[in-house]
């Protein structure tokens, strides 16, 4: 392991510079339009409240496993920078080609950061498997991948630029199972793959951060923030509040389960994306808020007992029922809530639908097939040098100066 060690060591700074002068290189020619200056001061508390979310909460969040707590906590701060330069270098390459309108490098910060969630989504999914060389490769090509997505909705099936970026749940949950399904599955009986009473402290923390900032990332690029903000603390409280309901009454003596509770408090806030600026009655965001908790526990049951073992899926932090099961009900709830509000527009109708469930399945679709050839890709020798044993294992990356292990 010495040898495989020593060229994962050598790569990984010399891989992060490469990047660094790709990002430098391009980001002298870019320009701080005095409009963006102007959006930034009028939407900072919200920036700041996502840009919080982001790394404070996630950071967290991912803090599931015993042993690999600097590994969450540091990749993802490592990936969240590099990710943010690399989506403002993508987004400035399509404003070059004149796919994207020019909105100002500022308000292309806000956008990465949001776009950087299915990166982080995806990571849940993959953690403690992958080494940090897999994860760097990772994130650009998903962030690409988002913006085709994000490109073709908008360009082609007419969706807002907004709701196109609302698909990142859906997005990043089912690009991360598409890639961790290429990985081979760890022994059920190894120690290292489960938590702790202080790791399920640390990710219930992280639950706290998302759910307090959650209603500034559903509304942090609309006009109209007031109702988007109202709808989604609505949905994430009553999805809290269900989340311990079912907790106690699916366990067998009535204690409420910490897993349960931070995946499912969150629910309410994924479900009502698709829809927060729109819902105009607040019983409606009630009601998708405790649709939402109760897809999340009770799918997460019939996933880990019925599906995931057939098929093969390690899913690490449960992204499946966390994000992208609520992400669904939430597809499905727009489409709904447009046939109700539309239905007198009748002639159009039909054709409305047809373009949300194409970008609804278009989404998925190249989630599902470009997280297959990336998790391929990533499983190769060159990029591959962690054994099953080695997974969720801090001391691989880490130095631990009371520790004298030789890898």
């Amino acid at each position: 392991m010495s040898s495989n060690y020593l060229n994962f060591r050598n790569s990984v700074p010399w891989l992060i510079l490469l990047l660094e002068v790709l990002f430098l290189t391009r980001s002298y020619f870019l320009v701080l339009e005095h409009d963006g200056v102007y959006w930034l001061y009028s939407s900072y508390p919200d920036f700041q409240d996502v840009n919080h979310m982001v790394i404070f909460g996630f950071g967290f969040f991912l803090m599931v496993l015993r042993r690999y707590g600097f590994s969450s906590t540091g990749f993802n701060l490592l990936i969240i920078v590099l990710g943010v330069q690399c989506s403002v270098l993508v987004e400035d390459l399509l404003v070059s080609f004149s796919l994207e309108a020019k909105e100002g490098i500022l308000k292309s910060i806000a956008k990465a950061f949001i776009s950087m969630t299915a990166v982080i989504i995806s990571t849940g999914a993959v953690l403690g498997k992958t080494n940090l060389v897999q994860l760097i490769v990772m994130t650009p090509v998903e962030l690409i991948v988002f913006y085709v997505s994000r490109w073709i909705n908008r360009r082609y099936l007419e969706i807002g630029d907004h709701l196109s970026l609302m698909h990142v749940h859906l997005f990043g949950a089912y690009f991360g199972l598409a890639v961790t399904s290429c990985f081979p599955e760890p022994s059920p009986r190894l120690d290292k793959n489960r938590s702790t009473p202080k790791s399920d402290l640390f990710s219930m923390l992280g639950c706290v951060f998302l759910w307090v900032f959650w209603p500034s990332f559903n509304s942090l690029l609309i006009q109209s923030r007031m109702k988007a903000l109202l709808n989604t603390y609505l949905a994430l409280a009553v999805s809290a509040v269900t989340a311990f309901l079912l907790s106690a009454l699916t366990s067998k003596d009535g204690k409420f389960r910490m897993t349960h509770i931070h995946s499912a408090a969150l629910a309410g806030g994924v479900t009502i994306s698709f829809t927060a600026e729109t819902i105009s009655h607040p019983w409606i965001a009630m009601i998708l808020g405790l649709l939402g908790s109760a897809i999340t526990i009770l799918g997460s049951h019939c996933l880990q007992r019925c599906l995931n073992p057939p098929l093969k899926i390690h899913d690490t932090s449960g992204v499946h029922f966390t994000f992208g099961l609520p992400a669904v009900l939430g597809g499905l709830a727009q489409v709904v809530l447009l046939v109700i509000r539309e239905w007198t527009n009748s002639s159009s109708l039909g054709y409305l639908v047809l373009l949300h469930i194409g970008a609804f399945c278009q989404t998925i679709s190249l989630a599902l097939i470009t997280g297959f050839i990336t998790g391929f890709i990533l499983n190769t020798r060159l990029l591959k040098i962690i054994p099953v044993s080695k997974y969720f294992e801090d001391q691989f990356y880490w130095e631990f100066p009371h520790l004298a292990v030789e890898f």
